[in-house]
C-alpha cells in the first residue's frame, strides 16, 4: 500500500521521515527518480531510505506500508496521505535558503531567490510544486481519499506524539516501537546545520523583508491557504510590528 507524505519542500518531510522510520523500522521511499539526495546528504540509514520500486504498480499491491515523500501536488489516485503544512512564509524562506547554500554565484541575492519561490508558477510537466498555497489546496481539496493534515509546528515541539498520533489515526494497526529512540532535531542540526536549520516558527519574521512578505500575500493561492490553515491571524500581528 502507498501512504503519501506531501509537503511544500522545508516543511518537515525529512523529518517526518526519521521519526517515522525510527518508530516503527519501516523503510520510506521517495516518488522521484533521483536516489533521494537529500537522504543521501544526511545518511540513508538514519531516513530509512530505501529506492522505490521500479514498477508502482507493486507497491500498490504490497499489502506492506510505502511511506512515500513528494512535494508534488496532489493527483486523484485514492491512496491515503499525510500533508504536512507549514506557515508559508517560513517555508519559503527557508527554500531560498537552502537554494542560496547551493549556489556559488554570490550575485543571486536572497531577496531574488526568495521572491522567485514566492512566484514560481505551477507547471505540469514539471516538477516543480508551484506556489506555496497552489501546492497546498491541491492537497486540501483531496476528495474522498483519507488525508491528515500534520503541522511542522506541532513536529518540530513534540515528534514522538504528532507522527504516533498521525500514524494511529491512518494506520492503526501499527504499532511503535516501545524503546525507540528518536533524534532531536538540535541533533540533526549538529549533523546537518544547512538541512535542518533553525526549526522554529515565525522564522519569516526577521528574514523576509515587508515587500516580500506583501507579495506572498499577494497570491490569491497563498492568501486561502493561510486562512484555511488558520495562519491568516499572524498576518495582522506581522503588520504591527
Amino acid at each position: 500500500m502507498i501512504l503519501w507524505l506531501a509537503s511544500y519542500p522545508r516543511s518537515g518531510n525529512t523529518f517526518f521521515r526519521i521519526v517515522f522510520h525510527h518508530l516503527y523500522g519501516l523503510p520510506t521511499y521517495s516518488i522521484y527518480a533521483d536516489d533521494d539526495p537529500v537522504a543521501q546528504r544526511i545518511g540513508p540509514s538514519l531516513v530509512g531510505y530505501r529506492p522505490k520500486p521500479a514498477d508502482h504498480r507493486d507497491m500498490v499491491k504490497d499489502a506492506s506500508v510505502h511511506l512515500i515523500k513528494t512535494h508534488k501536488r496532489r493527483k486523484t489516485d485514492g491512496h491515503a496521505a499525510i500533508c504536512l503544512v507549514r506557515d508559508g512564509r517560513d517555508a519559503v524562506v527557508s527554500q531560498a535558503r537552502l537554494r542560496a547554500s547551493e549556489i556559488s554565484d554570490s550575485e543571486i541575492a536572497f531577496d531574488d531567490l526568495l521572491r522567485d519561490a514566492i512566484t514560481r508558477p505551477f507547471v505540469p510537466a514539471q516538477p516543480s510544486s508551484g506556489s506555496w498555497g497552489g501546492h497546498i489546496l491541491s492537497w486540501l481539496d483531496h476528495g474522498r481519499a483519507p488525508l491528515a493534515v500534520v503541522r511542522y509546528e506541532d513536529l518540530i515541539v513534540a515528534p514522538r506524539g504528532t507522527v504516533e498520533r498521525t500514524i494511529s489515526a491512518l494506520l492503526p494497526e501499527l504499532a511503535p516501537i516501545a524503546d525507540a529512540r528518536i533524534p532531536s532535531f538540535a541533533e540533526l542540526h549538529g549533523r546537518d546545520p544547512g538541512c535542518f536549520r533553525r526549526g522554529v516558527e515565525g522564522s519569516h519574521r526577521d528574514e523576509m523583508s515587508e515587500e516580500l512578505h506583501e507579495l506572498f500575500w499577494a497570491q490569491p493561492e497563498n492568501a486561502e491557504a493561510m486562512r484555511r490553515l488558520g495562519y491568516a491571524e499572524s498576518r495582522i500581528r506581522r503588520a504591527a510590528f
